[in-house]
């Protein structure tokens, strides 16, 4: 495989992108609820835009958006409604898109194109998603960003909304740092029960694939080969082919981190249970596929029609017709790699201290907004109890038992106690974190970094965006000295591999 750039260009290029301002950072740099105004001038608005939702059409409409950086105003952005089972909620309170320069070519807002808004169907806390994603973020996951709105539509409070980052190219370029390559979206498969995004081979064909696959980029060019080959490698590589080829493919500690968090959080509306909500990126610096979350409003147990117990999931779930996760989970190389990532989120991030901490947060920022609200889909009662408790009947769409968001994170982490043995936390074969010595840490200036009598082949830094900020080949080497002085204050990870293996540790910079 043939790649675009030099490991030295990619850390190069990785390292610079710390000190750029990166697209909506307005919108998604700090928590905040964010004032959405819109008005359109069709004094029958909402018939046009119910009549247009199976056309995916927009309409016009002019837009006063106000965070906190200021009040700006945009003429003629596009604005359509969106959803699958979120649009079944039989309120007005509909999930919709919003984009900059559908009409006005090259309009933008602090360098974003479109804005998406979900209505929290299914959501008595109105947070999942947020938590969900940062998470992902903070575990270094590319998924997008989310923040909140309160959304007007002709001078009248429509509803308190999660405002969700769109996955386009402004997205590839601040998290992937590249994008030049082909982002194909899991297709939806309402309705079309036969078309699933399931990454199983149906052929070389390309049209055998287009009911399950969206293209994003590179439209004109309309070539699917990428896409088809790796399908191909999943389904029809050796057992040991798979096993050790597949860290070539596609990013797979990032993969494996992602799945795993699928896992945690009983996400099965996702490729793990209905093969929808994610996107797939062929990076061509790397020449590798990675994987990008998408809609999570359904994490925390919340996807019904199965008979599970959700908080009691076994570690290798996956719906039947899942090939990269059967194949994965049937090698036990890429399945102790798996665990290694399920015991790194745990650690880290999946547990109830650091959970609570992020629902009491958001507790204190949204409430008022929610209980403001008065197209909600639950009552002020039901967002109350289900920040920490179950909901066990009515409420709202499905009825049925809805998670608690910590009460769901403390059984989870009672039954992964007897399912999962993290007290071997190890990534490189027979490599501790204590084998790494690091320090200072907390740091102010540089860090040392030290091994023995290893062969460490690269070390890299992730940012809290999951951004790989630093990045170094270390072959041959048994230290590494990193300046950090140029770094804000926070928490970051440094990573070191050998060959498909890695080993984490937290670095402090104060």
């Amino acid at each position: 495989m043939i790649k675009k750039t030099t490991l030295f260009l990619l850390s190069l290029l990785m390292t610079s992108s710390l000190f750029a301002q990166i697209d909506g950072d307005n919108i998604f740099d700090q928590n905040q609820i964010i004032k959405i105004e819109l008005n359109f001038k069709q004094t029958g608005f909402w018939d046009s835009l119910v009549a247009n939702y199976s056309t995916t059409a927009y309409m016009k409409a002019d837009l006063t958006l106000t965070d906190t950086t200021g009040t700006y105003t945009f003429n003629d952005v596009g604005v359509r409604l969106k959803g699958n089972s979120s649009y079944t909620h039989p309120g007005n309170k509909k999930s919709f898109k919003i984009d900059f320069n559908e009409y006005v070519k090259g309009q933008k807002y602090d360098g974003l194109k479109k804005l998406n808004f979900s209505n929290g169907f299914k959501d008595p806390s109105c947070i999942r998603e947020k938590v969900f994603f940062d998470l992902c973020q903070a575990a270094g996951v590319p998924a997008p960003r989310a923040n909140f709105a309160n959304v007007y539509f002709n001078g009248t409070l429509w509803g308190f909304y999660t405002v969700v980052e769109q996955i386009d190219d402004q997205f590839l370029d601040w998290r992937i740092l590249d994008d030049d390559g082909n982002l194909f979206k899991a297709g939806d498969n309402f309705g079309t029960s036969n078309a699933a995004a399931d990454l199983k081979d149906y052929g070389t064909l390309q049209s055998a694939y287009e009911s399950r696959y969206e293209l994003k980029t590179n439209e004109d060019a309309n070539d699917w080969s990428d896409l088809i080959d790796l399908i191909d490698f999943i389904n029809n590589s050796s057992a040991a082919d798979f096993e050790n080829q597949l860290a070539d493919r596609i990013e797979l500690a990032e993969y494996l981190r992602s799945a795993a968090i699928d896992n945690l959080f009983s996400n099965l509306d996702s490729y793990t249970g209905s093969a929808r909500n994610y996107y797939l990126y062929h990076n061509l610096t790397t020449d590798k596929w990675e994987w990008i979350k998408w809609d999570a409003n359904e994490s925390f147990g919340s996807y019904g029609g199965r008979n599970l117990n959700m908080t009691s999931l076994a570690l290798n779930y996956h719906d039947n017709d899942r090939p990269l996760l059967a194949n994965i989970f049937n090698s036990p190389k890429l399945y102790d790699q798996y665990l290694t990532e399920m015991c790194y989120v745990t650690e880290n991030f999946f547990n109830p201290t650091y959970i609570t901490a992020q629902v009491n947060e958001l507790k204190s920022l949204v409430q008022a907004a929610v209980y403001a609200d008065g197209n909600k889909m639950y009552t002020n009662a039901n967002f109350d109890t289900n920040l920490y408790n179950n909901i066990t009947s009515g409420g709202g769409p499905m009825g049925g038992t809805t998670y608690g968001l910590t009460s769901f994170v403390q059984a989870k982490t009672s039954f992964l106690a007897g399912a999962l043995d993290c007290s071997l936390f190890t990534d490189i074969d027979g490599l501790s974190k204590d084998d790494i010595i690091l320090y200072p840490n907390p740091a102010q200036d540089f860090i040392s970094v030290k091994w023995e009598n290893l062969q460490i082949e690269s070390l890299y830094l992730i940012n809290a965006l999951g951004q790989r900020i630093y990045q170094e080949d270390t072959f041959g080497k048994s230290e590494s000295r990193i300046e950090v002085s140029s770094l804000e204050a926070g928490m970051y990870i440094l990573v070191l591999t050998s060959g498909h293996d890695r080993v984490t540790k937290k670095l402090i910079v104060n």
